[in-house]
């Protein structure tokens, strides 16, 4: 007959698993200081870099954007306020903060031709030509760092994707999948009919037109009716050049 196990077994046990337990908790503390110690290394080399390359940080926006990639891989955010390290070093946090309030002056001035939805690609042009007396060149990635900053006020900035293309929208409109599906329709040729909707999309001619109507009321679409085979044109500004029209009011 096999024998239990006596007190002193037990207790022989039970100290053997608290030793193996508090070796467990010595090895988890030694690799967590291990990481605090190379983070804390990593952070003092990042700022080091950054002050050896401060101008190139400021006026060349891929150096920027690579230099944002590294603060994130060690936890650092150069944009989470304008006071503090980094702003006093780089001035980055003021960089986004004056293209945050550019970017909300171009929406203003051209929502009445977009209805609050302009291409990405056609902000940072405008952009750009707002700005063309400052020293430091502005990229697609300054844009969405500035953008991301101004969801904080709550107004419906935000970037979509449609087809391949990236939107900002400075209006609190919601968008569902048949709006998306048009717009991405009509970035080819920058406008849609109802026939090219109803034969691309394999919709009926209800679906179609109320999906338009939709858009239209909300200002994100044009009518033009001035063509000889009498089809009516939806326009839609954000997925075509509006920088002709608007250019010269911002």
């Amino acid at each position: 007959m096999r024998r239990r196990p006596g007190i002193g077994g037990l207790q022989t046990a039970a100290a053997a698993r608290d030793q193996y337990r508090l070796l467990g908790e010595n090895v988890a503390k030694l690799r967590t200081d291990l990481m605090k110690e190379q983070l804390a290394t990593f952070r003092s080399q990042l700022e080091e870099f950054a002050r050896k390359h401060k101008n190139d940080i400021r006026k060349n926006p891929t150096f920027r954007a690579q230099f944002h990639e590294m603060c994130a891989k060690v936890g650092v955010d150069p944009l989470a306020s304008n006071k503090g390290f980094w702003a006093e070093l780089l001035g980055i946090g003021d960089f986004y903060y004056e293209l945050g309030v550019q970017i909300v002056e171009i929406c203003l001035a051209t929502r009445s031709h977009n209805g609050g939805l302009i291409n990405l690609q056609e902000l940072c042009m405008l952009l750009r030509q707002k700005r063309k007396t400052d020293r430091e060149a502005v990229s697609e990635d300054d844009c969405l760092r500035a953008i991301s900053k101004l969801k904080i006020l709550g107004s419906g900035f935000e970037v979509i994707s449609v087809g391949k293309r990236k939107l900002v929208r400075s209006v609190p409109t919601e968008l569902n999948k048949d709006h998306n599906e048009i717009l991405e329709l009509a970035q080819a040729q920058g406008y849609v009919t109802v026939d090219e909707v109803e034969g691309r999309l394999s919709w009926t001619s209800g679906r179609a037109t109320d999906a338009l109507d939709t858009l239209l009321d909300e200002g994100l679409a044009m009518i033009d009716d001035g063509h000889k085979d009498g089809k009516r044109r939806y326009w839609f500004p954000c997925v075509s050049s509006i920088s002709s029209s608007v250019g010269a009011d911002i």
